[in-house]
């Protein structure tokens, strides 16, 4: 028998990356010479080509990990509800890695860039473009924002603090805003020319 008010936990992507985060979180405390092997550094790219994946899952203290994965969980299932898992994870890996690129174009090659910033952001920006209207709270800010306010915000206001890859940031962001416009748009098709049904 099934209860209405009764929903039986079956893991997703998204806790699969929480997940595989916070493990990676508690490996680094452990041992934090996983940095230097994981973590992405623009001169040892070549040497250690999977750091442009494996740095998305290693940070560097618990307000980062937390904030991050706060944002994945919140932002992530509500992309995900609107474009579906597979999708999601596509936005999600793509624009941590673009992101990864922009920081070796544009960053210091002796400096190393760890975190799931680029991807989560990624995700902020697709759904900045895709429910712009959505009320989000940004700590400290008493009163909720638009949720495309909060996001181009906190981007802002991350990029001028000190030791930030902004650079990852801002190529996640920028994959992100470009695939909301690609998913609205293509939501908007299909109201306009829905798919005929046989008989």
């Amino acid at each position: 028998m099934a209860y209405g008010s009764y929903q039986r936990f079956a893991p997703n992507s998204i806790w699969i990356l929480v997940a595989a985060n916070l493990l990676l979180f508690i490996a680094v405390l452990v041992h934090p010479q996983l940095i230097l092997l994981l973590g992405l550094q623009p001169l040892g790219l070549l040497e250690r080509p999977w750091t442009i994946v494996t740095n998305l899952f290693i940070h560097g203290s618990i307000w980062h990990i937390v904030a991050n994965m706060l944002t994945l969980y919140f932002f992530g299932r509500f992309l995900s509800m609107l474009i579906g898992d597979a999708r999601f994870l596509i936005v999600y890996f793509l624009g941590g890695i673009i992101g990864n690129l922009f920081y070796i174009l544009l960053a210091s090659p002796y400096s190393i860039a760890i975190g799931a910033s680029g991807a989560v952001f990624a995700i902020g920006g697709a759904l900045a473009v895709m429910a712009p209207k959505l009320r989000v709270y940004v700590f400290p800010i008493p009163a909720p924002l638009p949720l495309w306010a909060g996001v181009i915000g906190v981007f802002v206001f991350i990029s001028i603090l000190p030791h930030v890859a902004w650079q990852a940031h801002l190529g996640g962001l920028i994959l992100g805003l470009l695939a909301g416009y690609f998913f609205r748009r293509r939501q908007r098709n299909m109201l306009l020319w829905p798919r005929g049904r046989t008989t």
